[in-house]
């Protein structure tokens, strides 16, 4: 297993952090690992349901089943997902108001056999690759 985790400020209220996370029309704007909705992202927003994203992990491309998994507007959204090699993966977006300003935190694990084999390099990548989401994201709505 694989666990990273990424935390940042950002100076703009929750609702707005929100609306741009869950905007699935521009996601790539600042989402580091996505590449595309085969079918334009979640059709509803609520706990059951899915959606396919095309993604890039350590460089590599991946599709991934997803199933929201928790939801309350403005402050969690998360998922589980199934990709490729029995790969299994949760994200859980964080949100919690500070004043004008959110802390937004984003946790995301990875299972399974092939996880085991690249740990290491896995974590970095996603670690960066978090890191790297937040910073466009607080661009985009500051």
């Amino acid at each position: 297993m694989a666990e990273v985790s990424a935390e940042a400020r950002i100076e703009a209220p929750a609702e707005k952090v929100w609306g741009r996370l869950t905007d699935w029309s521009s996601y790539g704007e600042w989402n580091a690992t996505h590449t595309s909705f085969p079918e334009g992202g979640p059709k509803s927003l609520e706990v059951g349901g899915t959606y396919q994203e095309n993604m890039k992990l350590m460089g590599f491309p991946a599709e991934v089943e997803w199933t929201i998994d928790e939801l309350e507007p403005a402050r969690v959204f998360a998922t589980k997902g199934k990709g490729p090699m029995a790969v299994s993966l949760v994200n859980r977006y964080t949100l919690v108001p500070d004043g004008e300003a959110t802390t937004v935190r984003i946790d995301s694990e990875f299972t399974g056999a092939a996880v085991s084999l690249m740990a290491g390099k896995l974590k970095d990548s996603a670690t960066a690759a978090l890191n790297e989401s937040l910073r466009k994201l607080a661009g985009l709505v500051a």
